[in-house]
Parts: C-alpha cells; sequence; structure tokens
C-alpha cells in the first residue's frame, strides 16, 4: 500500500513533463479530484470516458493518469444526465481524482513524440518546431567555510548547477562576511550588538527557472545561518529548448510501402492512410502524435521525406502530395503508447505504488 498523496504523483509527472511546456489553449493537471487524497492504486489511460471510469472502479484505482483532458474546454453546469455529466459524476462519487498530461508530455523529452520516434527506429532526432527555451538564474550565495560542502551538496541535490550532462557545477571564491546580530536574533555565530567577521565562501551556481523554489528552500534548510544572505539573477543565455515534433533518420533508406507496413506492425493497427508514390525511397521522417496536420509545411522546409501523424484532412492532404511530401497518416490513437511509458517512469519513481496501464480501447474507430 502506498503512502504518498495524489500531490506528490503530480510533482513527479511535472518533472517530467512541465505544465509550463503546454500550450496556452491546452488545460492540463488536475481534472476533478484532490492533491491531498492518499494515493491507493493509479491507472494510465489515454482518454476518460464512462467505461474507462467503470474499468478504475472495477479495479478499485482512485487515480486516473489521462492523456487527453476530460475537461478541455470550460463547463458552465453539469447535467448528471448528460455524456460528460455522467462520467463526472461516476468519478466524484467514487472518489476518483482525473490528472491529464497532454501537450506538456508530446512536448516533454522522452514523451509522446519521442517515445513515438523510438517505436519506429528514427534515430538523431531533433525537434521539429521550438516552442519553449527555458529561462535560467545565476544564483549566489555566501556560506561559512565550515558549511561549503554541506550548502553545495544541497544545492547540486536539489537540481542547481546542471549544465549540459554536467551536474553540481558551481564556482566558489574565498573571502570574508560580517554582520552584527540585532536584539531578537538568534545568530549560529557571534554575539548580540557585536561585529562579526567570519571565513566565508561566495558560492556561484546556475538554476532553471522550474527549480528556482526548490533550490531556495534546500540552501535555507542546509545553510546554518538564520538569514541566508544570497543574490538571484535572470541570465541572457536561455537554458534548455524544447520543441513539439521530432524529425529524424532511418539508418536505412526504404520505400513508402514498406515504411507504412512498418508503421502497422508498431502500433498494432489494421490499417493506415498514405499521400504519395508508394515506391518513394525514404529517408528523412517527421513526427507529430495527434493531429499535426497544421506543421506540414515545418516537415517539408525541414525536409522530411514523410510526415507521420494524425487526423489529416482532405485539403491538407492534397497539398502535401502537391508538394511532394510523403504522408503517413494512422490515426490520433497511436498516442496511447504512453501508457507503458507512464507506468514505467511512475513504478520507478515509486516502487511500492500500484499502477496499471488501462485495457480499455478508447479508439471511436473501426474499420471494415
Amino acid at each position: 500500500m502506498s503512502n504518498i498523496n495524489h500531490g506528490t504523483i503530480f510533482n513527479a509527472l511535472e518533472n517530467w513533463a512541465p505544465k509550463r511546456l503546454a500550450y496556452e489553449w491546452d488545460n492540463v493537471g488536475l481534472q476533478i479530484g484532490s492533491t491531498l487524497t492518499k494515493t491507493t492504486k493509479v491507472m494510465i489511460t489515454l482518454d476518460v470516458l464512462e467505461s474507462v471510469v467503470d474499468e478504475a472502479i472495477e479495479n478499485d484505482v482512485n487515480l486516473l493518469i489521462a492523456h487527453h483532458p476530460l475537461l478541455f474546454k470550460s463547463i458552465k453546469n453539469i447535467d448528471v444526465h448528460s455524456i460528460k455529466g455522467k462520467v463526472i459524476e461516476k468519478l466524484i462519487k467514487h472518489d476518483i481524482t482525473v490528472y491529464a498530461a497532454h501537450t506538456n508530455l508530446d512536448i516533454a523529452k522522452n514523451g509522446v513524440n519521442d517515445l513515438l520516434c523510438e517505436a519506429l527506429e528514427i534515430k538523431a532526432t531533433k525537434h521539429l518546431l521550438d516552442v519553449y527555451k527555458e529561462k535560467l538564474f545565476k544564483l549566489i550565495v555566501f556560506v561559512p567555510k565550515t558549511h561549503s560542502d554541506q550548502v553545495r551538496e544541497a544545492l547540486g541535490n536539489a537540481g542547481a548547477g546542471h549544465i549540459g550532462n554536467y551536474s553540481h557545477c558551481t564556482f566558489q571564491s574565498k573571502g570574508q562576511g560580517t554582520f552584527m546580530p540585532q536584539e531578537g536574533t538568534n545568530p549560529f555565530i557571534g554575539r548580540t550588538k557585536e561585529l562579526e567577521m567570519v571565513d566565508e565562501v561566495k558560492m556561484e551556481t546556475v538554476v532553471q527557472e522550474n527549480n528556482v523554489a526548490k533550490v531556495l528552500s534546500a540552501m535555507k534548510k542546509a545553510h546554518p545561518y538564520e538569514e541566508v544572505a544570497y543574490d538571484l539573477f535572470p541570465l541572457e543565455c536561455a537554458g534548455e529548448t524544447f520543441g513539439l515534433g521530432r524529425i529524424g533518420s532511418l539508418q536505412e533508406t526504404i520505400t513508402l510501402q514498406a515504411f507504412s507496413e512498418k508503421v502497422k506492425q508498431t502500433f498494432h493497427i489494421d490499417c493506415l492512410r498514405i499521400v504519395g508514390d508508394l515506391t518513394k525511397q525514404l529517408k528523412k521522417v517527421a513526427v507529430v502524435g495527434g493531429s499535426g496536420e497544421k506543421f506540414l509545411h515545418q516537415a517539408k522546409k525541414m525536409g522530411a521525406d514523410v510526415y507521420i501523424t494524425g487526423d489529416m484532412t482532405f485539403h491538407h492532404a492534397q497539398e502535401a502530395l502537391e508538394m511532394g511530401l510523403a504522408i503517413i497518416d494512422p490515426g490520433h490513437y497511436i498516442e496511447e503508447i504512453m501508457k507503458k511509458a507512464t507506468k514505467l517512469y511512475l513504478t520507478n519513481q515509486f516502487a511500492n505504488l500500484p499502477v496499471i496501464v488501462s485495457n480499455t480501447n478508447t479508439n471511436p474507430f473501426q474499420f471494415i
């Protein structure tokens, strides 16, 4: 039995797919329920339909993690006789919390688009479209020499000092700090109304915007002083870049016909839609999970031979054909690849947390 609450699960998910990566029109995060509820069992699903909620109830699940938000647009009332109203009523009655990670999980490193590329063995991938550049801050803290090691370790363990593939990066310079404790203080060093001079270390490190609060909290906890002297400055240099979609290369050239068969086998689908000459040789592949037809020109601009995305409409397909860009449309449902990946992520984070994957097929399409 797990001893953690839903909020702890959400924090872990947001370390993987931060909510700030989501598009403005998206609605990610808590949908229904509470962050304070103790987590007993988690189920991962692509969609939150009534059949999925019934499956959750049958399996004693009290937290549903979905890719597609249940509450995508604002609602003005909850009619329990409507389709969505029945789902909401059932979730509340059975104390099931719902959380959604949507476009933020698409964009995140090792998120949906990376998972799709990995499954199709597309190598040397880069973003199809950059959408977010993380801001960086310079943190400077003054620490007594005797406690520099423990503060440095606390900063690094909290995520400060990450530069490329290196962690715990800091710069230190020695000096002397002065201070005079006033009435009502409880100084670690020195006496009230007496000037104190201490050998200190000026410690500098870099902090990602999303991690500032966590790093400052860890710093203050590890620092011996009652009042910690520190500076925090925004930096002009950008941090990690996040992007939508991926583009990369296949190990060997392959025909559109053969690669389409590979897509079918990889994602276990009966059929797909194809635009282009089936004998065309492919090497460079662009991928956007879900609905990505509006990035058609970006895929062509980046040199893609073929573009894999769902929900391609008639006129966009015609446009792709005229510009010589092959299209493979395997449908929206291939995003279900996130289910097993999310389960693996959570079980690696929380060893004793019961996590299952929904077996309910939420794909509305069938082919005859």
